[in-house]
């Protein structure tokens, strides 16, 4: 069987992760072959990353910016018994294969997870989890999908109002090489946490840049913020009964992004206390409960 450069990585790689929940979740990624998506003649570039654990009822779980399967490694042991968790690095993301031929954006993403849904059995019921930027694909996705996507949770959404906002060559370029440096991720990944101090350790630092590896990660990257990125995916709300946790201390989506989102999702959003901008990560047990329980107001979960 042929395999990936990315494929190839993850194998080198996983092994050596720090954090044992990331290294346990990767041992359960298959490679799907997903046609279509590129006009690369090599087969291997056909193969892209999932994540599939556990029985039940599918989950799909979507990652955010500049991240990868990883993300949702204290989520899956606690969902897994009444799932099957289906995670796939988002298109252009995380250990996807990455052709120079291949246009990066929003459009690709979604044709990409469309991909991936036609692979689930006939099913009706799909359950949808998107962090950040994975929550305005994940309503994206629910307009597309309303036959088989059936329940969505928004994890702090980002991407759901504003405009999209290219960025011109040269300086596409100047800001993927910012975000490569050491420093700069270090200091990212604490931000993203309610308590860096306690919760950020060299475990955390190397999976939030562990898919920086991958063969082309800048030059995609660098399509992507040509692309535009996501913004005003919010609207039209979905039809499917959806709602959305936000960290009380989040850090990475404030002010009037943060505002604009609010009023979107008036009514269907709860704060999670002691928590940041990956909720997670930071309250994953608050998380699984909110969703286990069918998203009832239970207050005790989000205040604990």
């Amino acid at each position: 069987m042929y395999i990936s450069e990315s494929a190839e990585l993850l194998q080198k790689l996983a092994p050596n992760l720090l954090d044992p929940l990331g290294e346990e979740l990767a041992k359960n990624v298959e490679w799907w072959e997903l046609e279509g998506l590129n006009e690369s003649p090599k087969s291997t570039d056909n193969l892209y990353p999932v994540a599939v654990i556990g029985s039940g009822e599918p989950l799909i779980l979507l990652h955010g910016f500049d991240s990868c399967f990883l993300e949702f490694r204290r989520l899956v042991p606690l969902l897994k018994a009444h799932h099957q968790i289906i995670i796939p690095d988002l298109y252009g993301f995380g250990f996807c294969p990455r052709p120079l031929s291949a246009t990066y954006g929003k459009d690709a993403m979604i044709k990409h997870l469309n991909s991936v849904i036609k692979q689930i059995p006939n099913t009706s019921n799909i359950g949808l989890i998107g962090a950040s930027m994975g929550g305005a694909i994940a309503m994206e996705m629910a307009r597309q999908q309303p036959e088989k996507i059936s329940r969505i949770l928004l994890l702090s959404p980002a991407g759901l109002t504003g405009k999209p906002t290219p960025i011109p060559r040269l300086l596409d370029r100047i800001g993927v090489w910012i975000l490569s440096r050491p420093e700069v991720r270090k200091r990212l990944c604490k931000l993203a946490f309610d308590n860096p101090t306690e919760s950020v350790g060299e475990a955390e630092e190397q999976i939030a840049s562990l898919h920086l590896k991958v063969p082309r990660w800048s030059e995609a990257l660098a399509s992507f913020a040509r692309s535009g990125g996501i913004a005003s995916l919010g609207r039209p709300l979905p039809k499917q009964p959806f709602q959305a946790l936000w960290g009380a201390n989040d850090r990475i989506l404030k002010g009037q992004q943060k505002k604009e989102a609010l009023e979107l999702l008036t009514g269907r959003v709860k704060e999670l206390k002691n928590c940041g901008h990956l909720p997670h990560l930071d309250r994953p047990k608050a998380v699984a409960e909110f969703w286990l329980n069918g998203a009832h107001n239970n207050e005790e979960v989000l205040e604990n």
